[in-house]
């Protein structure tokens, strides 16, 4: 099958050509979709129809194993049922809109800073894949940062730096940075992942900086140089011109590479309007690096 692309941002994410992922099975348009991630780090696939099942199955052929605790299914029970797909929506199981004070929204709340799926565990997340099932009659972008053209844009000093340095990523940190509370229980299984600074693109080698709200600390630094070297290096990768905004249609399923990139959601009303999205995440499983033991960090 031949599919084609169209670039949405001077450097990176890109549109694809009419497809219907459902009967996408070939082992030849895979491989072009895994090369046009390489290219583009973002590919919008427009109007799918896709079940949770169609919507498992693809991102299995496209790259594998799940991952299964991502996000809030880690802590609540999952309102889709038990599969690894990610409930990504301001509705209860009886479909309703929550409440402000409800526990899953307040959780949810954090997806509106700059993260990357599944950096709090390892392996981490690789390709995750949203797709739009309801949408306000707002817009409610998801925002993404190039994380290459971060890299690129680094002295070589700050790069020389940065191959030496190591994080620790906690979905913990991330909530409780905006109040967020966890129990003791709840604590203890939340222990994080250490990844390095810079990750590589497995297949073309290209690198990319690897920071985002889940990395709390430099393994090897003092923790106030420490976060104060992130946040430096997340401000310098959400300038404007290295960010893709992408308004949703309904049936848009969004892949993105989260060794590339970060993305965050940008708020709407809602307390007010309906919002239903599922994200199904691949593990990283070319994840090469011998990483630090949670149990031995200082």
């Amino acid at each position: 099958m031949s599919i084609s692309f169209r670039k949405l941002h001077s450097l990176f994410a890109g549109e694809v050509s009419s497809v219907d992922l459902r009967n996408i099975r070939d082992r030849d348009t895979l491989e072009r979709i895994r090369t046009g991630m390489d290219e583009y780090a973002v590919l919008v696939f427009r109007e799918q129809s896709l079940s949770i099942q169609d919507q498992l199955g693809f991102a299995q052929r496209l790259d594998g194993k799940l991952h299964t605790k991502t996000g809030v299914s880690a802590l609540m029970k999952n309102r889709l049922g038990d599969v690894p797909v990610g409930d990504i929506s301001n509705v209860g199981p009886d479909g309703k809109i929550l409440p402000r004070d409800d526990r899953k929204r307040m959780y949810s709340l954090a997806n509106r800073l700059w993260h990357t799926d599944g950096s709090f565990q390892d392996p981490a997340g690789r390709y995750s894949m949203l797709y739009a099932c309801v949408l306000p009659p707002v817009r409610s972008d998801t925002q993404f940062a190039d994380m290459r053209a971060a890299y690129d844009a680094l002295d070589d000093e700050m790069k020389a730096t940065l191959e030496r340095l190591t994080a620790h990523h906690s979905i913990a940190y991330s909530r409780q940075t905006l109040g967020f509370t966890f129990s003791e229980e709840e604590q203890d299984n939340l222990k994080g992942a250490v990844h390095p600074m810079i990750r590589t693109n497995p297949r073309t080698k290209r690198r990319s900086v690897y920071v985002a709200s889940h990395a709390n600390r430099v393994i090897e630094w003092p923790i106030a140089e420490g976060r104060l070297l992130i946040w430096d290096l997340m401000d310098r990768a959400t300038q404007p011109h290295l960010v893709y905004s992408h308004e949703w249609r309904p049936g848009d399923l969004v892949i993105w590479d989260n060794l590339a990139t970060m993305h965050r959601g940008t708020p709407f009303d809602d307390a007010k309007y309906h919002r239903e999205l599922r994200r199904v995440t691949t593990l990283d499983v070319a994840y090469e690096f011998e990483s630090m033991p949670v149990s031995e960090l200082a």
